[in-house]
């Protein structure tokens, strides 16, 4: 049966940050009505199954560090399935407007004349929270700042430094690459025994952390095979001993 007459829409949706029962209600509705899923590395493929028989499911993916689809092609497809199969649901991992550039894919199809839809998806910082590490907490952060570990560039963001100077979480996304430069601008600041923990695969059955301080966390990291993708979480909220009322 032809869609050429349906309703061209673009829905950016977050797929969690692994395990596919962290959706959202409205995500998982949403799935089950799309015509086309273009979907990302880190998108949950059980989440797939939710969708109706003739949907078409395109991966995506962007590997980090490797081979991937580039942004322009994904503007492409959008465009060309919005026109002519109707609602397309881009399944992005963690939350889309977190560093996932989502919302240039929005602006496209805004351009485009394509309706558009956010639906948020519970971000990769959040599940640190399955290892008893609480964003915040009282007396011991009084905020967080997130991070890009590798700006456009490639270099890291100068933010860090800013962020150091204050008692709040830093939570660093896609900064495995940069983890030496990480523990070393600690370590010149003389805050190199900052508690800190990188966490791998959050939520999932293969999850893995390591746990110590700032300035030993490449060698941790190597010990415990630990890669990308990952986030590091700095702050007194990681050393659980640290976590009083």
């Amino acid at each position: 049966m032809s869609t050429k007459s349906a309703i061209p829409q673009l829905i950016v949706m977050g797929a969690g940050p692994g395990d596919p029962e962290l959706i959202t209600v409205k995500g998982q509705r949403i799935l089950q009505q799309a015509d086309v899923v273009l979907y990302d590395n880190l998108a949950n493929k059980e989440l797939l199954k939710l969708t109706k028989d003739d949907c078409e499911k395109i991966y995506v993916g962007k590997q980090p560090y490797g081979e991937c689809t580039t942004q322009e092609t994904i503007h492409e497809m959008i465009a060309n399935y919005a026109f002519t199969k109707g609602m397309v649901v881009r399944l992005k991992g963690g939350d889309p407007f977190i560093f996932g550039r989502g919302y240039e894919e929005v602006i496209y199809a805004r351009s485009l004349g394509i309706q558009t839809q956010f639906i948020p998806g519970i971000t990769s910082m959040q599940a640190a929270g399955f290892e008893d590490i609480p964003l915040t907490h009282r007396s011991l952060s009084e905020g967080i700042w997130v991070i890009t570990g590798t700006k456009k560039d490639g270099t890291l963001s100068a933010d860090l430094r800013l962020a150091m100077q204050s008692n709040a979480t830093v939570v660093i996304y896609m900064g495995m690459k940069q983890l030496g430069v990480i523990a070393d601008t600690y370590i010149k600041e003389d805050r190199g025994d900052t508690p800190a923990a990188i966490i791998q695969h959050a939520s999932l059955p293969q999850q893995k952390i390591a746990k110590g301080k700032i300035k030993d966390m490449p060698g941790r990291a190597k010990q415990y095979g630990l890669t990308y993708p990952a986030i590091i979480i700095i702050g007194q909220v990681t050393d659980i001993n640290a976590l009083k009322l």
